[in-house]
């Protein structure tokens, strides 16, 4: 108490400009989400994605996961429908900063990909079904979004890979298995090589 006293408004000025460059930096890597856990399963408050890249080896991945919804026009999704083929899932919601930042990689790899047995599928447990349509008119998202509004599919998602941040990107191999995890902004190149080593496996 007496050593902020004593430094007086430089000290409070300083604590003040360190608290905004650390919220505007949490905010490019990742938007909050309450209520996650962490990779010891416990709960965790509002963890922000910092890009971290997790791998998992070929015989220790967990899974299989499907993802089970319906999409912001009411078509069914299952990701089960894709097996043999590698699956990119991303988290995502309409008014997240980094979610709209990657958004134009997503769509260009999604396109990219999508002849060499590469699905790409959004989850989104946030928006409603105007805010949803209008980000993927926005970004011409090539592939469906399942509208999580129950969190079911999340659920399955967290009960095998936490998934602490959105954006959130998991890659599953061809058994459906996680193979990979991005928390946070997503980098288009470290993607890509996860996706071509994926396809490598596979072939």
């Amino acid at each position: 108490m007496r050593l902020i006293r004593s430094a007086g408004r430089p000290l409070v000025l300083a604590v003040a400009v360190l608290v905004i460059a650390v919220l505007a930096l949490s905010s490019l890597a990742g938007c909050a989400t309450s209520g996650g856990l962490t990779d010891d399963g416990e709960e965790s408050g509002y963890v922000s994605g910092d890009a971290s890249v997790t791998t998992w080896d070929t015989g220790s991945r967990p899974g299989p996961i499907d993802l089970v919804g319906t999409d912001f026009a009411g078509l069914p999704v299952d990701t089960s429908a894709w097996r043999g083929d590698v699956v990119l899932v991303n988290t995502w919601y309409a008014a997240c900063p980094p979610c709209r930042a990657e958004a134009p990689d997503l769509v260009e790899i999604a396109t990219e990909y999508q002849d060499s047995g590469v699905h790409a599928i959004g989850l989104n447990f946030t928006d409603d079904v105007g805010a949803a349509q209008a980000y993927e008119r926005t970004f011409a998202l090539p592939y469906p979004s399942i509208r999580d509004t129950d969190g079911s599919a999340v659920a399955s998602l967290q009960g095998t890979v936490p998934v602490q941040a959105v954006p959130t990107t998991v890659l599953l191999d061809g058994d459906g298995n996680v193979a990979a995890r991005i928390l946070g902004l997503a980098d288009p190149t470290t993607l890509r090589t996860l996706l071509d080593e994926l396809l490598a496996e596979s072939a």
